[in-house]
């Protein structure tokens, strides 16, 4: 079945073949968050980004074919967070997230990131893109696949439709918006896959018409 990025929460995972990675995209509960588990095609290795909930689900994912590196929090908020203890404890995983959210996660983070830095999963590597507004140290994870189209995991900076909740801030809307808009749209071509913490995947090209309307609209 071709991969479409519709997962439902106690629903199957949807897995997609990319050029030195495999993605699965599984939704988990109460919040419907997605969480996404990469392996590396040549080593096995597994990064997991966002331990959302649902830590029996998430484990589920895991095979014998390579260890769980690193679990990456894409931000602070805590419906990302609430199998992070759980899934580390089981697997011994690395722990990584922004250097201006870790402090808000209660599980001890192992590495700290920044703008700019890169993030391995066994051969492969992921770029961090540092977005402020939804959360002062919310990143999104770049995976430029070879010979492919570019692949961003956005935690919830970007959705179909907008950007993420700013809880009525206008300096964090314009912020977050700003940031969106220079760092991923002013960069990444149309084709860009956009998969997201909550709900459908989407591309830059899908969203990019809209950018003025959310900027009209001040959400």
């Amino acid at each position: 079945m071709a991969y479409d990025g519709k997962v439902t929460v106690g629903g199957p995972p949807a897995v997609r073949e990319l050029t030195g990675l495999v993605l699965t995209k599984v939704a988990v509960g109460p919040m419907d968050n997605n969480a996404y588990l990469l392996r590396c095609r040549e080593t096995g290795e597994k990064l997991l980004i966002d331990a959302a909930n649902e830590a029996a689900t998430l484990l589920g994912l895991l095979d014998a074919d390579g260890p769980l590196a690193r679990v990456v929090t894409t931000h602070r908020h805590g419906d990302h967070w609430q199998a992070l203890a759980d899934v580390v404890a089981h697997t011994g995983a690395r722990t990584t997230a922004h250097v201006d959210d870790a402090e808000g996660i209660p599980v001890p983070t192992d590495e700290v990131l920044r703008d700019g830095d890169q993030v391995s999963v066994g051969s492969c590597t992921l770029e961090v893109i540092h977005l402020v507004g939804h959360t002062p140290g919310s990143i999104t994870l770049l995976y430029d696949e070879p010979g492919g189209r570019p692949h961003i995991f956005t935690g919830d900076s970007l959705f179909p439709g907008g950007v993420g909740n700013t809880h009525g801030s206008k300096k964090d809307f314009e912020s977050l918006l700003g940031d969106v808009e220079r760092k991923l749209f002013d960069r990444l071509p149309d084709e860009t896959w956009v998969y997201p913490g909550h709900g459908a995947d989407t591309t830059l090209g899908t969203e990019r018409p809209h950018l003025g309307e959310w900027r009209s609209r001040g959400w």
